[in-house]
């Protein structure tokens, strides 16, 4: 399918007849449901006094399959590969690539959205965004508009499906006025100028990152839709499940990895750099983890960079004063598009370097927060103390790097 990158880039989404080709659905639809009936199983076993039968599979308002993920990813076979081989049709990986403007965009996460066992009506409006962990809305507004998206998601859904809302324009700006004020008043009804996706079986919606969109209904209503992403790099330490996909696949999945291998190896140059006061490798380190891009790209780097300095020094010496509890539980995950490689990666660091690390990343973190508690609608998170919209005003790398030698 020819794609118009150029009405993605000002929408933020675009609708792909046919991602699945429809001689492909039924092989992957059997696939993905067996893994579903092994997460059932898994729930069971894992249910909790005073959970239901069903355990968390039960209880949740929209049940996940994780494919890359312990445990499902042990329970990846020859019966199950084509719910990994599906993300790479060309009307999937190909189009990624090309809407995200480069030349090998790599699977950052396969996952499924299934059915609740029960009603629970609406979910919220929100960004798939929290700016207490990764960056204010404006750090990736200015990238995008300078450099195109980093990554960019997928709803693909194996039976039709009407659920997703969008707003388009909305992830190259913050709400408007009126946004907030519907969604405050009742955050689990259509805003203003949504439009409602409706996706044949194998048809998918792809979507760059902040786009405001919604969840309309979490019904028992049968529903299958894979769910996931595309990023320069990704991070898949176990490829064991590779064993048993086409040659073609495993090798594609084998040189994503090898890349963000390489990509963890710049992070670590580039937070090294800070640690030395090496300015000039700091640049160099950043256009390796991002080529191209310009000085609103290389700030919203060196905002993740921020974080992986926190997540580094709490590792290495918790806790830390004035840390929100938000904050230190998130930043000891993994999210490889935001350069969180996860807690293994504070190792590469002695505690004197993770000190003078999150020391000269201090200042820009207090940039980063207001003086008062602050809540904007339509976010992933609640009421904190860092911005959720803006970025710091009149800095740059240039600022960061003179900060240094303060």
């Amino acid at each position: 399918m020819p794609v118009d990158r150029v009405k993605f880039l000002e929408e933020g989404y675009l609708i792909v007849k046919a991602a699945i080709p429809p001689d492909a659905l039924d092989r992957v639809r059997e696939a993905y449901e067996k893994l579903v009936d092994c997460r059932r199983e898994l729930c069971k076993a894992e249910r909790k006094e005073g959970d239901p039968p069903g355990g968390e599979w039960e209880k949740n308002p929209q049940p996940r399959l994780m494919l890359q993920r312990p445990p499902l990813v042990d329970h990846i076979d020859s019966g199950t590969a084509p719910a990994v081989e599906v993300w790479l049709e060309p009307n999937i990986q190909r189009i990624s690539t090309e809407l995200l403007g480069i030349d090998d965009g790599a699977v950052t996460e396969m996952m499924m959205m299934c059915n609740p066992a029960r009603d629970h009506g609406p979910a919220k409006w929100h960004r798939d965004l929290h700016p207490i962990d990764t960056a204010p809305l404006q750090g990736y507004i200015d990238d995008i508009v300078e450099g195109g998206p980093r990554y960019v998601q997928w709803n693909i859904p194996l039976y039709d499906d009407n659920v997703l809302w969008v707003v388009p324009g909305s992830h190259i700006r913050r709400n408007t006025v009126e946004e907030n004020a519907h969604m405050l008043e009742d955050p689990c009804q259509p805003v203003p100028n949504a439009v409602q996706t409706h996706l044949e079986a194998g048809d998918g919606v792809v979507y760059i990152l902040p786009l405001l969109h919604w969840g309309s209904n979490y019904s028992p209503t049968l529903r299958r839709t894979i769910h996931g992403g595309f990023s320069t790099f990704t991070s898949m330490p176990d490829l064991g499940f590779t064993d048993h996909i086409s040659s073609e696949a495993a090798a594609d999945f084998k040189r994503w990895q090898g890349r963000g291998e390489e990509m963890k190896a710049h992070t670590e140059s580039a937070l090294k750099a800070v640690s030395a006061g090496d300015g000039t490798t700091y640049l160099a380190s950043l256009e390796k983890l991002h080529p191209g891009r310009g000085e609103k790209g290389r700030m919203l780097t060196t905002v993740f960079l921020c974080k992986a300095a926190l997540a580094i020094r709490l590792a290495k010496r918790p806790p830390y004063p004035d840390v929100p509890e938000d904050l230190a539980r998130r930043v000891r995950g993994e999210h490889p598009i935001t350069l969180n490689w996860g807690p293994e990666f504070a190792d590469r660091f002695t505690e004197s370097q993770a000190n003078t690390l999150w020391e000269r990343f201090a200042p820009l973190d207090k940039l980063l927060r207001s003086e008062e508690e602050l809540f904007v609608p339509g976010y992933q998170s609640g009421p904190m103390i860092y911005h959720f919209d803006e970025m710091p005003r009149d800095y740059g790398t240039a600022d960061f790097i003179r900060s240094w030698g303060k």
